[in-house]
This record gives C-alpha cells, sequence and structure tokens, in this order.
C-alpha cells in the first residue's frame, strides 16, 4: 500500500463510523482546550502582575511597619511595637547614600465635596517625591509643593476622574474643595492613571503627608516608598535601610521588600500553579488517549474479515500496522486541531470578560498541547495497531 493509499484508508474508517471518531474527537479537543485555556490564564497572570509592580515605579524599595514572625508560639501574626514615622523616613532619605529619593505614604479614606458634587475616594498623603517616585504624571496645574514634610498645608492633587465629576464644566486647578472638614485649595490634576494594584488611581486625592496623618488621627506612615540610584543599588538599599530601621528601633519590627523580590514571589507562585494546570491538562490528555485506544480495539474487532482480505492480497503486516497507526495519529491530530480552536475561543471570551487581563497561550504550550496530543493518540494506537497486525488471514476471513 501507497502513503496515499494508507491516508485513505484510514480517513474512510473513521468517517465510516461518525458518532464514535466524534466521541473520540471531543475528548483530544477538551484535554487540548484545557491546556490553551490555562496556560493562557496562568501567563496573563504572570504578565498583569509584573506590569502592575513595574508600574509603581523603578528601582523602588518597600519599607511596611510590622514583620511577619516566623518563631514563636504564634508563626504568622505580625508584630508591630513601633509606628514607622516621619521621622523615619527623613533619616532614610539622608543617611542612606544609595537612596535617591523617599516618599512617605499615609492612606485612608475621606470625602471629597465641592458644591452639591460629593464623592468618597482614597486619600493619600505624601511628599512632592512622590510623583517621580511612582512616575505620576500631571494632566494640569502642578503636584504637592516640596518643603518640610513635617508641616502639612492646606493644599490636594485630584485624581482625573473626580475631577471630571466633581468640576464637569469648569478648571478645577485654583479651586477649593472641602476633604472631610477640611477646606483644601486644589494645586493640580493627575493624567489618567487607571487601576493599579486593585486601587482605582483616578478616583483619589492627594494631600500632603502630616495633613494627611491629622486628618486620618494616625500616628503610623502606611508605608515608605524609596528610589534608589540605580537597579544596581537595590539590595544595598534594602540593607541599609533594613540596619537603619532595627538603630533606630531597637528591633527589627519593619519588613523591607524589593519590587523584584515581589514579582519573583509571585512568579514562582505562578509556576508551581503553572505545573499544577499542566498536570491536570495531562490527565484529560490521558483519558483521551485510553478513549482513543478504546475506539481503535473496536475498530479492529469490527473490520477482521478486512483485515484478513488485506492480509490475503499480500498487504504486509508493517503496512496493516501503519494502517491503523494512521488511523490514530489522525484522530487524535483532528482532534487536537479542534482543541486549538476551541481553547482560542474561549481565551477571547476570557478577555472580554476581563480585558485587562492580558491573556494570551505561549507558544511552547500551542506547539506542546498539539504535539502532546498526537503523541498520545499513537502510543495508544499501538496497541489495536499491534492486535490487527497478529490476526491470522484464514481465521481472519471467516470472521473469527
Amino acid at each position: 500500500m501507497r502513503i496515499r493509499q494508507t491516508f485513505r484508508f484510514a480517513f474512510g474508517a473513521l468517517t465510516g463510523h461518525g458518532l464514535r471518531t466524534g466521541l473520540s474527537l471531543l475528548g483530544v479537543m477538551i484535554g487540548v482546550a484545557a491546556v490553551i485555556v490555562l496556560t493562557a490564564l496562568t501567563d496573563g497572570a504572570r504578565t498583569y502582575v509584573i506590569e502592575q509592580f513595574s508600574s509603581l515605579g523603578t528601582n523602588l524599595v518597600i519599607v511596611l511597619p510590622g514583620r511577619t514572625e516566623t518563631t514563636g508560639a504564634a508563626p504568622g501574626v505580625t508584630a508591630i511595637p513601633n509606628d514607622l514615622t516621619l521621622d523615619d523616613a527623613e533619616a532614610i532619605a539622608l543617611q542612606v547614600g544609595s537612596v535617591h529619593r523617599a516618599a512617605p505614604v499615609s492612606m485612608g479614606t475621606e470625602e471629597v465635596a465641592f458644591g452639591e458634587r460629593r464623592r468618597q475616594v482614597a486619600l493619600i498623603g505624601t511628599t512632592a517625591d512622590y510623583a517621580p517616585v511612582r512616575q505620576v504624571e500631571l494632566a494640569r496645574g502642578e503636584f504637592l509643593p516640596p518643603g518640610d514634610i513635617d508641616r502639612g498645608a492646606p493644599v490636594c492633587v485630584l485624581g482625573h476622574t473626580l475631577a471630571r465629576e466633581l468640576f464637569p464644566a469648569q478648571n478645577p486647578v485654583g479651586q477649593v474643595v472641602r476633604v472631610g472638614g477640611w477646606r483644601m485649595r486644589v494645586l493640580g490634576v493627575l493624567a489618567e492613571q487607571g487601576t493599579k494594584l486593585g486601587l482605582d488611581l483616578d478616583e483619589t486625592i492627594y494631600v500632603p503627608v502630616a495633613t494627611g496623618m491629622q486628618m486620618l488621627n494616625r500616628a503610623s506612615l502606611f508605608r515608605i516608598l524609596i528610589e534608589a540610584h540605580a537597579y544596581a543599588d537595590l539590595e544595598i538599599t534594602k540593607e541599609s535601610v533594613r540596619r537603619l530601621m532595627i538603630e533606630r528601633h531597637g528591633e527589627e519590627d519593619v519588613s523591607v521588600i524589593t519590587q523584584d523580590a515581589v514579582v519573583s514571589t509571585f512568579g514562582a507562585i505562578l509556576d508551581t500553579l503553572t505545573l499544577v494546570l499542566a498536570a491536570i491538562a495531562a490527565i484529560s490528555l490521558t483519558v483521551a488517549g485510553i478513549g482513543i485506544m478504546n475506539v481503535m480495539l473496536v475498530s479492529v474487532s469490527e473490520r477482521t474479515r478486512e483485515i484478513g482480505l488485506l492480509r490475503a492480497v499480500g498487504v504486509q503486516r508493517s503496512q496493516v500496522m501503519a494502517v491503523f497507526l494512521t488511523e490514530a495519529a489522525l484522530l487524535s491530530a483532528a482532534g487536537a486541531l479542534l482543541g486549538l480552536l476551541l481553547g482560542w475561543a474561549l481565551v477571547q471570551v476570557l478577555i472580554g470578560i476581563f480585558p485587562a487581563l492580558p491573556a494570551a497561550a505561549p507558544m511552547w504550550a500551542v506547539g506542546a498541547a498539539f504535539g502532546v496530543a498526537v503523541l498520545v493518540g499513537v502510543i495508544f494506537g499501538i496497541m489495536p495497531a499491534r492486535r490487527a497486525t497478529k490476526l491470522d488471514p484464514v481465521h481472519a476471513l471467516a470472521g473469527r
């Protein structure tokens, strides 16, 4: 038998049993589609996390009050014996040589009103250094003024959406708004920022950090954002800040993390999740392969006389085996192609539902899903093919 005849014979056998072939295709389709969707989700989640943390700024070190305990009677409890203060922020900026800028941050919620319009929004107390550290751009006006961080002033900067809703038909700069019980003059409006790490930056108001702590009745900062001079200085900066805080507080009661460390942690979690999901998809493909094997075994049983006739007219054992392996390969390849299309369609649906998630199956996953599906089909087709080659021509023609 020629190669073309082998393919025609195998294709005819598959199309001659539509329901059985369709069910086998469905099994392979589901397995391959699962691989595509799951890898697209994990890869998209990784890209999303990296983009979100990259948007925080560059060469970033973050100081948080409290330290997660790893020993003692209650591991995992965060102890905060000392506040993270404005003096700590000033000490970091002045005493750590690798620090380029340090922006203290306090955070809470307040009602902002102008005339009859009012909104409950996130309030961020910070300094002039916050804008370059976080790479914040202004649409109009200016950001918070530089100066002594211990002295607050009744001024503010509005997020893009907040400014548009409070001042739909006029320029907010220079206007006076009510923030809680305070009257504040608007210095500027941020350019559109979007949502970063779960916080809609377009619906925020920025005030001087001392003012913010007084408004929110807070003694401790939410965090301190530090920009190192260079990427190579990140670990040096982290260790220097940690030692300085121990010296100032008398104990290690703050957490100092780098931007890269957070991204790496999330990356490790997502890598583990990818392996788990890949294992689930592999099980699904294995089940599909068993389905193909069962279909092929039934096919051998039903085509006993046909196999006997082929052997009687001189078709060799290897050619009979090639027919059945080709049939298994065609079945798994067709299922894999349909699975790729189904997976792509499901990913598009996910993107439509969650447009912020850049879900896209990586090319290695597409190639691996297709290759593994075909390989599984061929492997599970070997046993039925070998069974067909072992049939005695005389007995096969007699239907035994």
